[in-house]
């Protein structure tokens, strides 16, 4: 029995591992959205366009819900920020 705990446990540590993971690369596609929502394709330099167009495609291509899970994330750590800011 004590083994089958441990498991548990090692699972349990792993999943906590994954979901703070996922947390920080929802962060990360959130601010990334909101970066490339906020470009003006007519002013990038030449060279940052086909990064531009790569990323604007890659978040195109995740689903709605992660993509909104990624927004709400970023929304949630600015107005985090601006309450410690505002105190």
């Amino acid at each position: 029995m004590p083994h089958r705990d441990k498991q548990g446990s090692m699972l349990g540590h792993e999943l906590e591992l994954l979901m703070s993971e996922r947390q920080r690369l929802l962060q990360v596609v959130g601010a990334t959205a909101a970066l490339v929502a906020s470009l003006d394709s007519n002013v990038l330099p030449q060279g940052a366009i086909k990064s531009a167009n790569l990323v604007s495609s890659t978040l195109n291509a995740l689903p709605e819900e992660t993509l909104r899970d990624a927004l709400a994330a970023v929304r949630a750590e600015i107005e985090e920020e601006e309450r410690v800011v505002g105190s």
